[in-house]
Parts: C-alpha cells; structure tokens; sequence
C-alpha cells in the first residue's frame, strides 16, 4: 500500500476546489482510503470506496467506524470488476492502482459511463500516463515519482 503523499493530496484538493459540497466520488483502488475520506471530510453528497485487499478492507472499515461518515460506502472488490458493472455514476473518480499494473490502460475506455457530464478523473502513476483522445488534461504534476493529473473527457 502507498498512500497519496500529503502535499499531492493537497494540490489535489485545492484543484478540485476546497468542498466537494454536493459531489458522488468514487476511489476505486482506496488503499489507505486517504483520498475518499478527505472527499467525505470534504462534505461530498457519497463517497463509495473500492478495496480489493481484504485486510486492507477491514483497516478501512475500522478507520470508517471511527470517523463516523455516513456519506461513504465501502466495496470489497476488484476495482476493475466494480467498474464493469456498477451503474452509479460519479463527479470525481481516483485512480490510484499499483504502479507496476496496466489497470489505468484498462480502466480508461469505461470510466466515460462512470462519470456525471462534468465529471473530472485524478490518476495517480509512477510513470507519465497518457490517457488518449478521449481525454483531456485539466491539470498534471509531478512531486519525485508520482506524476497526478487532472482529466475531463473531450469535448466532440
């Protein structure tokens, strides 16, 4: 597990913008659930979290205990299956896989069903990603090895 760093997460909200009053977020690959519980701190409407690993999970359902949001849903599940068949839709979704995995690859050509019309996707790599045609950069960084961006779907 390797959680968002803090000052990526920081750049990361301040893009998004300091509420998320309102908002449906998905973190897919939650890991340490850094990113969907600062959305849900973050006063969004439902954050619905995604971890595979089911020691992982139970930490995140102990973690949920204690900070009390009502506002998120946790998934123990694979991250791509959940994608495939869900039929919510989100305003923001993350994606932090395992660098070393091709999951962003995967994932890319059905995250356009997954998002509300303005909705926004954060990928986090190790590497540049490149996401493609359908996509375009609202805003991208790199903080040592963790290159984040910002996308929104093109406009036809």
């Amino acid at each position: 597990m390797r959680p968002t760093p803090d000052r990526v997460r920081e750049t990361l909200f301040n893009w998004l913008g300091q509420t998320l009053y309102g908002k449906r977020c998905l973190d897919l690959f939650a890991g340490s659930g850094a990113l969907g519980f600062e959305a849900a701190s973050r006063e969004a409407e439902r954050v619905v979290m995604v971890e595979q690993d089911r020691a992982v999970y139970k930490v995140l359902q102990d973690s949920l205990r204690k900070l009390d949001f009502p506002n998120v849903a946790l998934h123990c599940d694979d991250g791509i299956k959940f994608a495939m068949q869900t039929n919510m839709t989100f305003d923001v979704v993350f994606l932090d896989p395992p660098f070393q995995s091709d999951l962003l690859t995967r994932l890319m050509p059905r995250l356009a069903q997954l998002l509300s019309k303005d909705g926004v996707v954060y990928v986090e790599s190790g590497a540049a990603f490149e996401a493609g045609e359908d996509w375009r950069v609202l805003k991208q960084r790199r903080a040592g090895a963790v290159h984040y961006q910002l996308l929104e779907r093109a406009q036809a």
